[in-house]
């Protein structure tokens, strides 16, 4: 049965959720997260510029790259948290690696020197030049004849 939601989670979360808790949150451990570069695109005369949500991540986590026309952007991130008691046994232990990167489409005459990137409080912001793609213009080759 279809159930109606709102914002992404089911209408009936708050009524069921004692009793869904530990499954609920085992999926979000699972599936990747959709709050993760979160992108908000602005189009101006000059160009485009793109807010890209990275929370969690560092300057030196994130690299941006172009190549055939695409800008890619790659942040990978990862965590050690030891915490030991007096006598040096574990009480936790917990990992955490994660990336993730995204693809954008920029035309094939934008080179890497025309895009700005500034990095802060979590959020890459990224400008790009609009620049119109050049029509190829056919050359005409033309073949000798003998005769």
């Amino acid at each position: 049965m279809l159930m109606p939601s709102i914002f992404g989670e089911s209408l009936f979360d708050d009524f069921f959720d004692d009793f869904t808790r530990p499954v609920r949150s085992a999926v979000r451990y699972s599936t990747p997260s959709t709050n993760i570069m979160r992108t908000d695109i602005k189009e101006s005369d000059l160009g485009y510029e793109l807010d890209i949500d990275l929370p969690g991540f560092k300057k030196e986590d994130v690299k941006a790259e172009l190549k055939d026309g695409y800008l890619t952007i790659h942040a990978e991130t990862n965590s050690d948290k030891d915490e030991k008691d007096n006598d040096g046994k574990y009480i936790r232990r917990e990992r955490y690696y994660g990336s993730c990167s995204r693809s954008f489409y920029v035309g094939e005459n934008v080179t890497q020197d025309e895009i700005k990137a500034k990095f802060e409080d979590g959020i890459l912001k990224v400008s790009v030049p609009k620049k119109e793609d050049k029509p190829k213009v056919e050359e005409s080759k033309y073949i000798a004849i003998e005769g």
